[in-house]
């Protein structure tokens, strides 16, 4: 039986990247996201076409008992979920306050904060378990610095980087590794990046910057990197950027 990497958020970008990752090192990767089925096959048939294993679902992560129930399914039917990564993002746009409406600040929150807070309460305690296992985090700049418009989201990341103090202080004495990586830059991704820009706009971002952009097969890289580390010596917090951009805190 095949160890499990689960990815919650599993896109054409970092999670899809993620997922590809661990399953070139044999790991049975299972990929979640909210929409597109046939995004969704196609990640799983590139996973198989270059010799790994893998499955995919559909999950609406806000819908209740919906993270808990895949890994539940997961554990019972595929195997040991030893690596966890959430991936979800949180951004709902640059909103004055005054535009920012509670169902959007609250729907932030529910993305970045609450879903994580459920995983970690399902996927926590079985790591704890087996003495050992890692939940890995996608960050990104406003868990480290709130901007104007950023209300919702800046809260939701704060909120989401605390958490995983939290999850360590409690869980990491019982050998269970987590990890918040804060993504400080763009990431060259069709369906966040690309979608946001337009093709045309997207098209020209990319031929004019190249590996200005963060590449998500080499943030895959990192999130396997720190996967394997000895426990004496686990990174809980790192920040990544493509060489011409400043870092955060000098911005």
């Amino acid at each position: 039986m095949k160890p499990v990497c689960l990815v919650i958020g599993a896109g054409a970008g970092i999670g899809g990247n993620v997922a590809r990752r661990f399953a070139r090192e044999d790991y049975h990767a299972v990929l979640c996201r909210r929409s597109d089925q046939e995004g969704l096959k196609r990640l799983v048939s590139t996973i198989e076409a270059e010799g790994g294993t893998a499955s995919g679902y559909l999950l609406n992560a806000i819908e209740e008992g919906s993270i808990e129930s895949r890994v539940e399914a997961v554990e019972s039917e595929i195997g040991p979920v030893e690596v966890a990564v959430y991936n979800l993002g949180a951004q709902i746009g640059n909103r004055s306050l005054e535009d920012t409406s509670h169902k959007a600040f609250e729907m932030g929150w529910r993305l970045a904060t609450f879903g994580l807070f459920r995983l970690a309460q399902v996927v926590c305690p079985l790591m704890e378990g087996r003495g050992h296992g890692t939940l890995l985090v996608t960050s990104a700049t406003a868990a480290m610095r709130g901007n104007p418009g950023q209300h919702s989201h800046a809260a939701a990341m704060g909120g989401r980087r605390l958490l995983c103090q939290t999850l360590n202080a409690e869980y990491g004495p019982k050998g269970v590794h987590v990890a918040h990586l804060v993504v400080d830059g763009s990431v060259d991704a069709p369906d966040t990046l690309g979608k946001m820009l337009g093709p045309e706009r997207y098209r020209k971002l990319r031929e004019t910057r190249g590996d200005g952009l963060m590449q998500p097969d080499k943030i895959a890289d990192t999130f396997w990197h720190i996967a394997q580390q000895h426990r004496s010596v686990w990174t809980h917090e790192l920040d990544l950027r493509p060489f011409s951009d400043s870092p955060w805190w000098n911005e």
